[in-house]
C-alpha cells in the first residue's frame, strides 16, 4: 500500500531536519493535519517534500485526534510516524505546498 499524504518541510527548518527523519536520529516524528482525516489510517505513509523535491516517506504508526492548533485554536490530528523512514536514492521533483494533501503514492518507485 502506498496511499498517504504529502507534507512539505519548511526550508527554514533546514536539511538537517529532513535528514533526521531518515538517518536513524529519531525513533518517531509528529506531523499534524487540520481536522479529522477521513481517508488516512495507520499503515499509510507521510511523503516528505523539501525544496520542491520528494525526499522519502515514513509509515504512519498512530493518529491522535483531539489536538488543537496553538495559533488558531482549530482542531487538528497528530500524525505519528515511525523513523527512520524510507529515503529515495535520488530525490524526485515534486512541487511543495502548504498543509496536507492526500496522494495515492503512484509516483513511489516499486
Amino acid at each position: 500500500m502506498t496511499f498517504g499524504i504529502t507534507k512539505t518541510i519548511p526550508a527554514g527548518d533546514g536539511r538537517a531536519a529532513v535528514d533526521s527523519l531518515y538517518d536513524g536520529a529519531l525513533a518517531e516524528f509528529e506531523f499534524h493535519m487540520a481536522g479529522k482525516p477521513s481517508k488516512l489510517a495507520v499503515g499509510h505513509y507521510v511523503y516528505t517534500i523539501f525544496n520542491d523535491e520528494l525526499i522519502g516517506r515514513c509509515q504512519i504508526q498512530e493518529l491522535i485526534p483531539g489536538a488543537t492548533n496553538p495559533d488558531s485554536g482549530k482542531p487538528r490530528t497528530l500524525v505519528m510516524v515511525a523513523c527512520p523512514g524510507e529515503r529515495l536514492p535520488a530525490p524526485l521533483p515534486y512541487k511543495g505546498h502548504r498543509g496536507t494533501r492526500y496522494t495515492d503514492g503512484a509516483f513511489w518507485p516499486l
